[in-house]
């Protein structure tokens, strides 16, 4: 209790640096860009329309009954989310070593920083999803999406999925202070892990005995609760929704015990 105490006190204590570094990541990510943080707008569309593409034309993928633009919409946006806050997450220790070296600064702060700085490029992404969503209502795609009042409990997924991202993040900074090696290897993790997430395909077209593994993935269970809501119009269970916090809680507890324990190691090893 006052380990988490102390944690909301740095929080409110160090708010103004937090903000510096988000401030600090955005200069960086659009410096010299004409269109700046529109591409934050731009990116998920062009994505989904290179990927529809690809995956309806070509490969002839598609979900029956289900618009499949919104779909795939679904599943690029919160990958895209998730992969790059976890991996900004995870090299936020080592690139700030000069400053941790200088003076104290609470050092989860570096790789919280990196989520909340990605998490706003997120939000930023719904904006087109919903647009999407809209569009649909008046004939893009063959199925039009579902608008219904279960919609109130996207935020609930979201903050969960926030949570897990972030227990992953403070997992791997501290990891790859000791271990360089999670860099690379990390890079591989994700790639696999992202074709055992069904963003753009659908499990369906897979053995049951697989598609049972698969209700073991955590990026399953987030963007399968959203998709159910958004194309379906279903609520999602009171016990998935409970497996959904429980995920997250554990992930984010597990990563903050492993950094707290480590932390004060990290000196030497930067």
């Amino acid at each position: 209790m006052k380990s988490l105490k102390r944690i909301f006190i740095n929080f409110k204590h160090y708010w103004y640096l937090m903000t510096q570094l988000i401030t600090r990541d955005f200069k960086r990510k659009y410096k010299r860009s004409v269109l700046g943080v529109v591409w934050s707008l731009l990116y998920p569309i062009l994505m989904m329309t290179v990927m529809a593409i690809v995956f309806s034309h070509m490969f002839r993928f598609k979900v029956e009954g289900t618009n499949y633009l919104v779909y795939l919409m679904t599943g690029i946006i919160m990958w895209q989310y998730f992969a790059e806050a976890s991996n900004s997450a995870m090299t936020s220790v080592v690139e700030n070593f000069a400053l941790i070296s200088k003076v104290y600064i609470p050092k989860y702060i570096f790789p919280v920083a990196k989520c909340l700085f990605v998490g706003i490029n997120f939000l930023l992404t719904l904006i087109p999803w919903i647009g999407l969503i809209l569009l649909t209502q008046i004939g893009v795609g063959k199925y039009p999406a579902s608008i219904n009042i279960y919609y109130l409990i996207i935020p609930y997924i979201l903050v969960c999925f926030f949570m897990f991202t972030i227990g992953v993040g403070l997992f791997l900074s501290c990891v790859s202070v000791f271990l360089r090696d999670v860099f690379y290897i990390y890079g591989i993790v994700l790639t696999i892990w992202n074709y055992f997430t069904p963003v753009f395909y659908s499990i369906q077209i897979l053995p049951e005995s697989l598609q049972k593994v698969f209700g073991f993935n955590p990026m399953y269970q987030y963007i399968t609760s959203i998709r159910n809501i958004v194309l379906y119009g279903q609520c999602p269970s009171i016990s998935s929704l409970l497996i959904l916090g429980l995920i997250s809680l554990v992930t984010l507890l597990f990563g903050s015990i492993v950094f707290k324990k480590n932390q004060d190691k990290f000196i030497y090893y930067i």
